[in-house]
């Protein structure tokens, strides 16, 4: 869903790196997967081609932190879509 990131954190030596992959445009999703001493992390969109892959030697991976969107209950979207527009509650 658009927003989702995945933030990679690798060991270069001396120092960290951080990389991240976000789902930059509505119905992507960013999907992860560790194949044979390889973390792959892929922006996917919703027919399953793969937009963009980064790639990363799983020895050197010392974080991967996953950070969906939040997403809101049903009951919230309707209640907000029946509520007319200016009334806002929290205001």
């Amino acid at each position: 869903m658009k927003g989702d990131r995945v933030e990679i954190v690798v060991d270069a030596g001396d120092t960290t790196r951080t990389y991240e992959v976000v789902a930059s445009r509505a119905g992507r999703r960013v999907e992860t997967a560790v194949r044979r001493g390889v973390v792959e992390v892929s922006e996917v969109t919703r027919s399953g081609s793969v937009v963009r892959t980064a790639r990363f030697m799983a020895t050197r991976v010392l974080a991967l932190v996953e950070q969906p969107v939040p997403r809101e209950e049903p009951s919230e979207a309707a209640a907000r879509a029946a509520r007319p527009l200016g009334d806002d509650p929290e205001s």
